[in-house]
């Protein structure tokens, strides 16, 4: 057993230095003026899955926008309070351009980063993006990044 203590204390130790994990996201959540009209708006004109919440309270609709990753939409919210396009949620879509028609069937302007209407933002390493507004004024990016 002696001869077997050093090596345990060295595996405790090297497992204690072990790299920590990064904390990652789980959800970002927005609250909202009108639930039925937001809820509409991320899982019809967006397109995101929505997944089953726990409080089932009517003030709350969640969606999924990655592995293990979630949006909250919660209600409540009494004043629409001006949003800056730099704080923005971003969605990779396959295609820009089919996006836009999705954008147009709902009637929803779209703008680039400039705020050009009806344009497109070609960035520098070839990715397309356009910039919209949800129902209470959040800004939204569309983008066709590969990575």
């Amino acid at each position: 057993m002696r001869k077997f203590l050093p090596l345990l204390l060295a595996s405790a130790l090297l497992a204690g230095a072990a790299e920590p994990v990064a904390p990652r996201i789980n959800h970002i959540a927005c609250y909202v003026a009108d639930l039925r009209v937001s809820t509409d708006f991320y899982r019809d004109v967006i397109g995101l899955p929505v997944i089953p919440e726990p409080f089932h309270d009517g003030r709350h609709t969640w969606f999924l926008i990655g592995p293990k990753t979630h949006l909250h939409i919660i209600s409540g919210a009494k004043a629409s309070l001006p949003k800056d396009k730099n704080s923005h949620l971003c969605f990779t879509v396959p295609s820009v351009d089919g996006f836009i028609a999705r954008l147009s069937q709902a009637r929803v302007p779209y703008e680039n980063w400039a705020g050009e209407k009806s344009a497109v933002t070609n960035r520098v390493d070839g990715v397309k993006q356009i910039y919209f507004q949800d129902p209470d004024g959040y800004w939204i990016e569309i983008n066709d990044a590969k990575e």
